[in-house]
């Protein structure tokens, strides 16, 4: 049984892995729901940091170049460049538990990075898939104050309800939809308006950027 947060990371990686380690190139290159990164970007954006050690990633936390910004991001990217395909899918398997920066706030950080991570690949290649209850719960909760997903942000002024999950979060006109899509909302991805519904959906794409 499945007890902490860490061990749903855990599990959330390793089905990452099963995805992926099948992967043709062309799989490999194809766009995400992360504009301008490939599937390999995203990857390996998800496990660039496990890739420091204690002494690297303090120094990247107080020189500022482990902020979860996407110039940080970029440049991390930039500096893992050489890495094959193959190499990402050995580092990933390697580090199937996360460590380092994304171990923090008990592994939520990798949980909610890799799960909506995940979708970002997946949705493109029309490879759905259900996330079970455990998983998701505790990444809702997290993204709702996590930076720099900053649900609460995002969904100010309406009601989010999960119609899959007892999952409820905010005061307002209510906006309706699967726990992956309220996820992905939080998350700043628009691409999951279409499968929103309520009087607050309009509020919400407003809150996205999606609408003036």
């Amino acid at each position: 049984m499945i007890g902490s947060v860490a061990d749903l990371a855990t599990e959330e990686r390793r089905s990452l892995l099963e995805l992926v380690e099948g992967f043709t190139a062309e799989q490999w290159l194809a766009p995400t729901l992360c504009a301008g990164w490939s599937v390999r970007d995203v990857v390996l954006h998800h496990i660039s940091y496990d890739l420091l050690t204690g002494r690297e990633t303090l120094q990247r936390m107080v020189s500022g170049r482990a902020n979860p910004g996407t110039s940080s991001n970029d440049a991390r990217l930039a500096e893992l460049s050489g890495m094959t395909t193959t190499d990402v899918v050995a580092a990933l398997r390697e580090h199937v538990r996360p460590t380092g920066l994304t171990s923090g706030f008990g592994s939520r950080i990798s949980l909610l990075d890799g799960m909506i991570h995940q979708q970002d690949i997946r949705r493109p290649l029309g490879l759905p898939r259900t996330i079970p209850g455990d998983r998701i719960r505790p990444a809702l909760n997290f993204a709702l104050w996590a930076p720099p997903v900053r649900g609460a942000v995002r969904g100010r002024g309406v009601r989010l309800v999960a119609d899959d999950l007892d999952w409820s979060f905010g005061r307002g006109p209510e906006v309706r939809g699967t726990a992956e899509a309220l996820l992905l909302a939080m998350g700043g991805r628009t691409v999951v308006l279409d499968e929103l519904s309520g009087p607050g959906r309009d509020r919400l794409a407003r809150n996205l950027g999606a609408l003036p």
